[in-house]
């Protein structure tokens, strides 16, 4: 058994990880939050912003989708801390960078290097934070780390409001720089550093594909994520063109939109977190927000003469419904041994934000076919009912014992 970690280090590793993971959000939804304003500087028309828009998010969600693997990897074969130190790094210097972009092509690129980088810090966070926390009361851990971090989206909605959309990309490349002095005297999870005076293998990640019933855990573990980044990237980043469908009076500002939408996710993260303690299931928390996720979807897109006000309103409650992602990242790395948690607790999340390019590309080919509500609504359920089978078939994990390894 790895030897227990001192409180001192403890509070601070989930202290760095809800700051690194506040940088993370800050980056990651900037694009979203200054995408019109940006892309209108580099001579996007009004009728090409949707495509041009989707583009360069499903650009930045596949850098994500591969940074995944790369990182959680890395910090399942090199260690967690390795991974703190490299993502924060490669995305904060691709974030300075893009308040240089002249031009499409290169925002997109960009986007793509950002993405790799942002891809690392939540699974290397949250795999040391489950690591170094008692079983008992490793649920707050995690949900303090999301609950913070996830504020890091207001932080965007904010700055990308009141200052240019490159000097909002220099503020998000300066906070991660500054955040790495915070990093140094970290202390590295004492089961990792258990599991590598072992022969097992650490971080392959082909023993998720080679054992069925790995790979099927594996799976659900992604699947169950689905709806939050269908609400995000689909509902909220896309709301001025549903609030024109939906007859609204002005012209809805997506910024806005995240901002709240994120306040009402951190506000579920806490929620969920405290009611999984309380009930002593994740499971049946995660059913719980589904379902809620359900009803907000629906309501929202049948809100017809939708107005900014009614929207904001709108956007908190379908962040609060989707506000379980501190809980299915937790019961993600909760499945795995140490020898394939980081990796499993890192491509995770980064395979479901990566699924907003299906789920993005399929909204557009329907809205084409049936009409921009309708194919969201067809989308959006379906992301939900897959969720739901996919929760189906997880064990549950609140109080599992962590310091073992996978064969």
């Amino acid at each position: 058994m790895n030897a227990p970690t001192s409180q001192r280090n403890v509070t601070l590793i989930i202290l760095v990880a809800a700051l690194g993971y506040f940088v993370d959000i800050y980056d990651l939804i900037l694009f979203s939050v200054v995408r019109v304003k940006s892309l209108n500087d580099l001579g996007v028309i009004d009728s090409d912003m949707l495509s041009v828009g989707a583009t360069i998010m499903n650009s930045q969600m596949f850098g994500m989708l591969l940074g995944g693997i790369l990182w959680g990897i890395l910090g399942d074969k090199k260690g967690r801390l390795s991974v703190l130190f490299g993502s924060i790094i490669v995305y904060s210097l691709a974030n300075i960078a893009n308040g240089f972009v002249t031009n499409v092509t290169a925002y997109t690129i960009i986007r793509f290097i950002a993405g790799v980088g942002l891809a690392g810090e939540l699974g290397a966070g949250i795999t040391l934070v489950t690591e170094s926390m008692p079983k008992e009361k490793r649920g707050y851990g995690t949900m303090i780390v999301a609950g913070v971090g996830l504020f890091g989206a207001v932080a965007a909605a904010l700055i990308g409001g009141h200052y240019t959309w490159q000097t909002s990309y220099f503020i998000g490349g300066g906070m991660g720089l500054m955040l790495l002095l915070l990093r140094v005297g970290l202390a590295e999870s004492g089961m990792f550093n258990e599991a590598k005076e072992t022969n097992v293998q650490r971080g392959n990640i082909l023993m998720l594909f080679n054992n069925a019933k790995r790979f099927k855990k594996y799976l659900a573990c992604i699947l169950i994520g689905l709806p939050l980044w269908f609400v995000v990237g689909v509902l909220i980043t896309f709301s001025p063109e549903f609030g024109k469908a939906l007859g609204s009076t002005a012209v809805l500002n997506a910024g806005k939109g995240i901002m709240y939408c994120y306040i009402g996710i951190a506000v579920g993260d806490v929620v969920a977190g405290f009611l999984a303690q309380l009930l002593k299931s994740r499971k049946m928390v995660m059913l719980i927000f589904l379902l809620l996720t359900a009803v907000a979807i629906l309501v929202f897109l049948y809100a017809q003469g939708l107005n900014p006000e009614k929207f904001i309103w709108l956007s908190l409650f379908l962040g609060f419904a989707s506000g379980y992602w501190a809980t299915f990242v937790t019961i993600a790395s909760e499945q795995f041994g140490t020898n394939l948690r980081a990796t499993v607790t890192t491509t995770v999340p980064n395979f479901v934000r990566g699924s907003v390019v299906a789920v993005t590309l399929s909204f557009q080919f329907l809205k084409v076919e049936i009409g921009i509500l309708q194919s969201a609504m067809v989308v959006g359920f379906t992301c939900v009912v897959i969720s739901l089978f996919a929760l189906s078939q997880l064990k549950e994990t609140f109080n599992k014992e962590l310091d073992y390894l996978e064969d």
